[in-house]
Order: structure tokens, then C-alpha cells, then sequence
């Protein structure tokens, strides 16, 4: 198998083949891992750098554990080094090119990315999230439903919060694989434009997109709902004006009892607890928030492996 682009920094850079080949290789490797099947013949010894200028719990563990079990090297620039502006993104590119064969970069603006994914002729490139897009999550979310409910088309989700990276690049997967999606935002804080067309332009199974501002009309009946933080990084300042805002859109147990009876929860994690969700709620057998904690290894593994091998 193979990603089909050189790089991934999008969920559109896969087509919908593509993402169900990595999710179906995804479960290979969860299997594998779990009866000690081992595949260090994948990466070969290859080396991976992770550049990372934002924290990161759960995709920087992640991928060091995924490269390291496929058989790869990790090297860990440090940020300052790689985008602390004592050279170019370009630059920086150029050089690691010489070295390694893929770079995971967790960064701000997705142009920054895609300047730095496009020096390099030879060598592959993935987002571990920028402000705009959070492709490797949305990976691990389909993973964490398809394990529960099989075929996802039909099925409906509700997204409810800040229209953010999390937001766009779960609503880009969902309906390429046949999900519903509807959206429930504070007014001003929507999908932008861009990204809502993108989302929208992909979709099949004539599944439908759709963004608002009632929280309750938005989980009604729905299979399964999802938030995230309401103050992404970089925005820690704003932090405090945007509790009054998204206060109604804390998801908690009034809210889920709107959604489907068998409504999963989910969410990408770190949460602040008491804030977008109550504990009631994360804590609550519907919550599914650490199977796709768990599954950003195995979908990161089989990304690392399908552009290893183009």
C-alpha cells in the first residue's frame, strides 16, 4: 500500500481508498501488536525527525514508539533549531532531506508546512497538527468508531465547540467514509469558508455537512459527539473570554441525553474537565476519548508505513 502523495498533510491528501487502506492497515497493526507480531522490517532502519514546536503528549509519544517499532530512528531537532529563525524552513528542509527519509512536523500556520513540505523533492513529510488542520487525529477518531460500529456510512456525528483543526479535519474523514456532520459553534468561531468547501467538495454517499449554532439541535439523535478544548494553543490569552462564550456548549450529561440512545462520546484530548466536558460525561461508558488515544499509534504506524514504501 501506498499514501498516494508524497506528503501528508491533509486528510485530502488521501482519496477514499487510500484512507480506507491506511485505517484497514491501522487494525493489522493493532492486532499484530497485541499477539507480539513485530514489524521492524517496515522502517529498516530509516530515520524519521520529529519537529515539534508545539506540546504534545499523545502524538509525540506516538510516533516515537511507532517509528522505534517499525524498525526506524528517531532524531528530535529542537524547535529553536528548526523554526527559530536562524535559517530558513526551506533550508531546514533541504538539509534534512540529505538524511532522513520522513519528518513528522507539529507546527502553527499550515502555509509554514506546506513551504516546508514543498522544498524537499525526495523527502516525505506529515502534519502532527497545525492551527488549520489535525490530520493524524482524525485517523485515530475513524479507527476508534469503526471498531465500534463496523462500515461508517449512515452514521451520523455531532462536533460541538470551536470550529477548529480538530473540527475540519474530522468533518474532511467522516464524509469521505459516508458520516453525517453537523456543527454547532458559537457565532464567529465556524469552520472557515475554505475549509468548509473542502469538506463538502469531498464527501460521497451524498452525506451532508452542515454548521449552526444550537448545540442541542445539532446532537439530536446523533451517533456520536465530539468536542474539544475551547482555547487552542497559541490562543492561551483569549482563554478566559472564550469560557463566557462557549459556556453553552459544554457537553455534559443534558446534552448527551439530546443524542442517539447508544451515543458515543468523544474528544481529542487534553480535556479540561468542567469546562468543554463534564466528568460525568468523559467518564461515562460512552466515552470512547482513550481508545483514540490508543489508536494514534497504530493509524501513525500505518502512515509512517505506506509512505516508507513509495
Amino acid at each position: 500500500m501506498t499514501l498516494g502523495s508524497k506528503d501528508f498533510l491533509s486528510i485530502l491528501n488521501l482519496t477514499p481508498e487510500a484512507l480506507e487502506q491506511a485505517l484497514a492497515l491501522a487494525a493489522v497493526f493493532k492486532a499484530d501488536r497485541l499477539s507480539g507480531r513485530a514489524h521492524a522490517q517496515v522502517l529498516d532502519g530509516q530515520h524519521v525527525a520529529l519537529l515539534f514546536e508545539k506540546p504534545s503528549l499523545r502524538t509525540h509519544a506516538a510516533f516515537t514508539i511507532a517509528v522505534r517499532e517499525l524498525g526506524g530512528d528517531v532524531i528530535e531537532p529542537s524547535s529553536d533549531v528548526a523554526f527559530g529563525g536562524r535559517e530558513s524552513a526551506s533550508d531546514v528542509a533541504r538539509n534534512l532531506e540529505r538524511w532522513v527519509r520522513l519528518v513528522v512536523v507539529r507546527t502553527f500556520e499550515q502555509a509554514r508546512l506546506e513551504r516546508f513540505a514543498a522544498a524537499s523533492d525526495r523527502m516525505r513529510v506529515i502534519n502532527a497538527l497545525t492551527d488549520e488542520e489535525h490530520p493524524c487525529q482524525a485517523l485515530a477518531d475513524m479507527q476508534a468508531l469503526i471498531e465500534r460500529w463496523g462500515p461508517l456510512k449512515g452514521r451520523t456525528i455531532a462536533f460541538v465547540g470551536d470550529g477548529n483543526n480538530v473540527a475540519a479535519s474530522l468533518a474532511q474523514a467522516s464524509v469521505m467514509l459516508g458520516m453525517h456532520v453537523r456543527l454547532a459553534t458559537p457565532q464567529g468561531f465556524e469552520l472557515n469558508a475554505g475549509l468548509a468547501k473542502s469538506v463538502r467538495r469531498v464527501a460521497r454517499f451524498d452525506t451532508t455537512f452542515t454548521q449552526g449554532h444550537d448545540p442541542i439541535a445539532a446532537v439530536k439523535g446523533v451517533d456520536a459527539v465530539y468536542t474539544d478544548a475551547w482555547a487552542s494553543m497559541g490562543q492561551e490569552s483569549d482563554a478566559e473570554r472564550r469560557i463566557g462564550i462557549f459556556q453553552p456548549y459544554q457537553v455534559n450529561a443534558s446534552l448527551m441525553a439530546q443524542a442517539g440512545q447508544h451515543a458515543l462520546f468523544m474528544h481529542c484530548l487534553p480535556a479540561h474537565r468542567g469546562q468543554e466536558v463534564t466528568d460525568e460525561v468523559i467518564d461515562s461508558p460512552a466515552s470512547i476519548v482513550f481508545d483514540q488515544s490508543e489508536n494514534r499509534l497504530h493509524t501513525q504506524k500505518a502512515l509512517l508505513a505506506m509512505m516508507s514504501s513509495r
